[in-house]
């Protein structure tokens, strides 16, 4: 299901787009039975009770096993008892450990098992929440790729919201007039789209590096090109006051930019 469409105004937390959910619906049910399950097995007293008197048993058990292969050992080494009974000794106390352990595991084993399930729970609710797609912010809908009954993967773009409220100028200026710029400088711009009118605004931030560093194929002197060309910083304007509704600047707008250094 498709809810918006191209040039749609969208604000944060809108629907944009339903995938067909009946799949993880289904995982999400088994995943809540899971855990009912686990929990079940958890608040049973009689269940918890068994296990924990099959724990005090085992333990009875290694206690005695242990204790007959101590007077044991001082026989054997008196060859009074054979060394087939002192084998048989060691064996009977390795395994009431075993045992003690498995009893122990198995009782602990019970909360294991419900952060388990309750986890796996927590992963299909998730990715249920995964199937309804909604807008990070207040924008307007373009670029709308996907429609109705189109099979979609995870990573796929679908549209773009692109948000009209948090607007910024880069003003590409000469590393030789950016000496004297400073963050919280005043600015004042115009835009082609609306001649005459004057928007307000100030330096938020200027670039560490040029623009040429971060393109995509940047200048490389190893060649022995030593032409020198005024690089280009790119510094960050914000627009002071709300965007207008009636006359919006809109990203990718040509800008005639003015920064009043101090």
């Amino acid at each position: 299901e498709v809810r918006v469409d191209e040039n749609n105004r969208v604000k944060l937390g809108d629907t944009l787009v339903v995938l067909d959910d009946r799949d993880y619906r289904v995982r999400l049910a088994q995943a809540d039975a899971d855990l009912g399950v686990a929990l079940a097995a958890v608040s049973n007293k009689a269940r918890v009770g068994q296990a924990e008197a099959l724990v005090a048993q085992m333990q009875a058990n290694a206690e005695k096993a242990h204790a007959d292969l101590e007077r044991i050992k001082p026989l054997a080494e008196q060859e009074i008892v054979s060394k087939q009974q002192l084998d048989a000794a060691e064996a009977a106390a390795r395994a009431a450990d075993a045992a003690l352990a498995a009893a122990q595991a198995n009782l602990v084993g019970a909360d294991a098992r419900v952060a388990a399930a309750r986890a796996a729970r927590d992963q299909a609710a998730l990715n249920l929440s995964y199937t309804r797609v909604i807008a990070p912010s207040n924008g307007v809908v373009s670029k709308k790729t996907v429609e109705i009954g189109q099979l979609v993967q995870a990573g796929q773009p679908l549209m773009a919201a692109v948000p009209l409220d948090d607007i910024w100028v880069t003003a590409n200026l000469k590393e030789t007039e950016t000496a004297d710029v400073r963050p919280s400088d005043p600015a004042d711009f115009t835009v082609d789209a609306y001649p005459g009118r004057h928007f307000k605004g100030h330096v938020e931030s200027i670039s560490p590096a040029t623009g040429a560093k971060f393109s995509l194929l940047p200048p490389d002197n190893a060649t022995g090109n030593y032409t020198k060309v005024v690089q280009r910083i790119p510094v960050r304007v914000r627009l002071d006051g709300k965007n207008d509704p009636d006359r919006p600047l809109r990203p990718g707008m040509s800008v005639v930019v003015t920064i009043t250094t101090k």
